[in-house]
């Protein structure tokens, strides 16, 4: 199967690289401050753009300041995500996740906060948003605990008009090959606190700015987590490409909402960006990896004991149908799909 990338957006991308050649910045160029802008425009959310979104979750926590204080992580989500928290010098407190939307639980965050708690990490599963994120931010305010969003899977996902990032400190974005906008690599901040974006433009890179060539120092402890100008160029195709690759899921979700009386059930107002299409206890002739299994566990990973009994039934009792876009078999009916689908 070839990547879908129609003829018309390999033009578009084709003349944004001849723009890139002929304005001679292969970084640090008009491209990436574009991709922003109008990222930016999407979510409703100011960004900046990073080399990956686990970059982007390191920027977040280095930011905060976690060093030598707790983080507390749902243990059903990628391990990047502990990763980046545990690079920032933090210890990581796995809580579990609900039943209703895999995202992370609040009673079980109540039960894991302590006075040595500096953040919380909400990741958005599947492509839409937490179904206790409101109360999750209220929770976390009131104990002036920086809230964090793990956005690597809600492109296009809202609830109420909100896009992920829109409750926290910030949120990351990543735009690795499998996810809804794929540009190999490359990853986002979404963020509405000036100071953070402020110290996030230099942290990015090496600490400096560079603003019409004119390069100023503001830390000595940045690195570089740049986007550079061909990636950003292929962002700002996909991007374009973003409605219809949401469309065609979302047409295709509704069919399988025919199909799959057990699935995940949105709230009112809820829109998913569909990354996955999550059902539970159907034996599946075709499937896609599932969101998380139980060695992608952060616990299981470190070899420590854990009791999360939501997180563990998930993992065993989830699957995934097929919902990337260009599945050959997405144009069948719904009849058709169910004879593919299911044993």
């Amino acid at each position: 199967m070839e990547i879908p990338f129609e003829p018309e957006y390999r033009d578009k991308y084709y003349k944004l690289l001849d723009e890139i050649f002929g304005s001679n910045f292969l970084s640090e160029g008009k491209m990436v401050k574009r991709l922003e802008e109008e990222f930016g425009n999407f979510t409703g959310i100011p960004c900046l753009a990073v080399t990956n979104g686990g970059t982007g979750l390191l920027s977040i926590f280095e930011y905060i300041d976690v060093r030598n204080k707790d983080v507390i992580v749902p243990a059903n989500t990628f391990w990047a995500t502990s990763v980046a928290a545990k690079r920032a010098g933090a210890k990581v407190i796995y809580a579990d996740c609900n039943r209703e939307d895999l995202c992370l639980s609040l009673n079980d965050l109540k039960e894991k906060v302590t006075k040595n708690t500096k953040a919380v990490v909400v990741v958005h599963i599947g492509g839409h948003i937490a179904f206790e994120i409101e109360e999750i931010a209220k929770f976390c305010k009131e104990r002036d605990i920086f809230l964090v969003e793990d956005c690597a899977h809600v492109h296009g996902g809202s609830w109420n008009g909100k896009t992920g990032g829109a409750w926290g400190l910030a949120g990351a974005y990543s735009f690795y090959a499998t996810k809804t906008m794929p540009m190999g690599d490359g990853g986002i901040v979404c963020s509405k606190d000036k100071g953070f974006l402020e110290w996030l433009g230099y942290y990015r890179n090496y600490g400096k700015k560079v603003v019409d060539g004119k390069v100023t120092y503001k830390m000595q402890n940045g690195f570089n987590f740049r986007m550079n100008e061909v990636t950003a160029a292929l962002g700002l195709v996909q991007l374009e490409r973003l409605p219809m690759i949401l469309e065609w899921k979302r047409k295709l979700a509704a069919q399988f909402d025919q199909i799959f009386e057990r699935r995940i059930r949105f709230p009112k107002d809820m829109v998913s960006g569909y990354y996955k299409y999550i059902v539970f206890d159907y034996d599946l002739k075709i499937e896609t990896g599932k969101v998380f299994a139980q060695t992608d566990f952060g616990p299981e990973i470190e070899n420590i004991d854990y009791d999360l009994p939501n997180s563990s039934w998930m993992a065993e009792h989830h699957k995934c149908p097929p919902i990337f876009f260009g599945w050959k078999d997405a144009e069948k009916s719904v009849s058709d799909l169910e004879k593919v689908l299911l044993k």
